[in-house]
């Protein structure tokens, strides 16, 4: 596994994270941007926040992935799960009014389900606070993949 890197680009730093947004920027202009990357989100403002996280793809959706998304989402393509993923990130979209992220973690589809069920309950700044640090650690974990 590879230690956390003291210094990113922006290009490396847009690939981790799905697409460059003024929090990448931010980022990108500081050593340790990874181990810094929590505070820093805490720190945007809400815009700022869903823009981050409306970069990165809903779980299950099947077209316009990155190669890295895709290899991480898996080819459980099951049309009953997958239907499913979609009702819920629409419920939880119209709920929180940002994207659905969790860090999968090579869990299937289906086990998915519940964990968007049971998210989509929580208070919307929990909801917010959790997103974020799942996009963090899904960004770790592809650095440390490389």
């Amino acid at each position: 596994m590879r230690e956390l890197p003291g210094k990113l680009t922006l290009a490396e730093l847009a690939e981790l994270f799905e697409g460059r947004t003024r929090f990448i920027e931010r980022l990108s202009e500081l050593d340790d941007p990874l181990g810094q990357a929590r505070r820093v989100a805490g720190e945007l403002s809400l815009d700022e926040k869903r823009e981050v996280l409306g970069a990165h793809p809903a779980i299950g959706q099947r077209s316009g992935l990155s190669a890295r998304s895709a290899a991480e989402q898996g080819s459980d393509g099951d049309p009953e799960v997958l239907a499913e993923l979609a009702r819920l990130n629409a419920d939880y979209e119209a709920r929180h009014e940002f994207r659905f992220v969790v860090f999968v973690n090579g869990r299937p589809k289906r086990a998915i389900l519940e964990v968007v069920k049971q998210r989509l309950g929580n208070p919307t700044a929990v909801e917010l606070e959790t997103a974020l640090g799942e996009l963090v650690a899904i960004a770790e974990d592809r650095w440390r993949r490389r």
